[in-house]
């Protein structure tokens, strides 16, 4: 080898060796500025409560801002959209709904973008919260129950509506199983804007229902803007023992949403660890468990390898009760 050849290589070699350092080093010391979290929900759903819950507090662990970014719409294919084509510096998360990793392929309404594929279409970050979904009526409407729901859509199949937050969306969804397994025929009417948009038609009994997390209906119920009918959950939350459940109705009903976090295909390891440890220190706080379960939400933490494997169970178990909708909906 020659002196000039030898010299190169040691030179390459060199630059390689500081390159690789500072990368390290700015993973080590990340953020360094602003991080986005990418929801796919209006302002005031529970996934936007979650979300600005989250950056609250991982913005002060981090000594950063933390925005949160509403990109509603498409059953959260925008969302998707706008995720997948961010930077893959550590920068941009994304904080889906449950609904865009249980889409029908090609079903009416679906983005081609979904459903979300894990590992296929996002790195794994960690899992924030678990929380069931709250069904509402209208003061007007004079439901008061689950069982009087039932029994009054037995008697005018398909006249009664309820708002959720957009067609496909696990609110819709929840209402679907709940026709299929009570026997009865209800009317979606879809609110892209959640819970916010459609309170105004509910509250004058345009629209006798509506869902959400409790997230979103929590300062309607507690008001008494709404009547509580239930929740989802197996069994009364803590806090809430007043509000029946649908299965003390309907028994075996299950519904829990969650949100894990997410990052774009290729963002550094380094990072993803070091959100997830600090996404852990978020959900030990107390602050933010005591803001979370006021929602009727508890967390569980979840390395990113556990959180790839729960998405892909809950995909297991939801898409053969979907296809059945979606049969039953031909």
């Amino acid at each position: 080898m020659t002196a000039y050849r030898r010299w190169s290589t040691i030179t390459g070699l060199w630059l390689l060796t500081i390159a690789a350092a500072g990368d390290a080093n700015a993973q080590a010391n990340y953020p360094t500025k602003p991080v986005r979290i990418v929801v796919d929900s209006a302002a005031g759903s529970a996934n936007d409560v979650t979300g600005r819950i989250l950056a609250e507090k991982l913005g002060r662990i981090w000594g950063q801002q933390v925005l949160t970014l509403n990109h509603p719409g498409a059953g959260g294919g925008i969302s998707a959209g706008v995720a997948t084509n961010s930077p893959n510096d550590g920068y941009t998360l994304y904080m889906p709904a449950t609904s865009t990793f249980l889409a029908l392929p090609g079903a009416p309404g679906v983005a081609a973008n979904l459903p979300i594929e894990l590992p296929r279409d996002f790195v794994s970050i960690g899992f924030v919260l678990q929380q069931p979904i709250f069904i509402g009526a209208s003061h007007a409407s004079g439901i008061t129950s689950v069982a009087q729901l039932i029994a009054l859509a037995k008697q005018k199949p398909g006249e009664i509506s309820y708002a959720a937050t957009g067609r496909g969306r696990l609110t819709h969804l929840t209402m679907e199983m709940l026709q299929v397994r009570a026997d009865i025929k209800l009317q979606l009417v879809p609110y892209a804007g959640g819970p916010a948009q459609a309170m105004g038609d509910v509250m004058s009994g345009r629209v006798p229902l509506v869902l959400d997390a409790y997230a979103g209906l929590a300062g309607a119920i507690q008001g008494n803007v709404i009547k509580g009918l239930a929740s989802t959950n197996s069994e009364r939350l803590p806090g809430l023992e007043t509000l029946p459940t649908v299965a003390e109705t309907v028994p075996g009903f299950f519904v829990g949403a969650w949100n894990v976090l997410l990052a774009p295909k290729g963002t550094p390891d380094d990072i993803v660890r070091k959100v997830n440890a600090d996404l852990r220190t978020a959900l030990e706080d107390k602050e933010v468990l005591t803001k979370f379960a006021a929602n009727g939400a508890f967390v569980r933490t979840m390395t990113p390898e556990q959180v790839t494997a729960f998405v892909q169970s809950e995909q297991k178990t939801w898409r053969p009760i979907m296809e059945q909708v979606a049969r039953g909906a031909k």
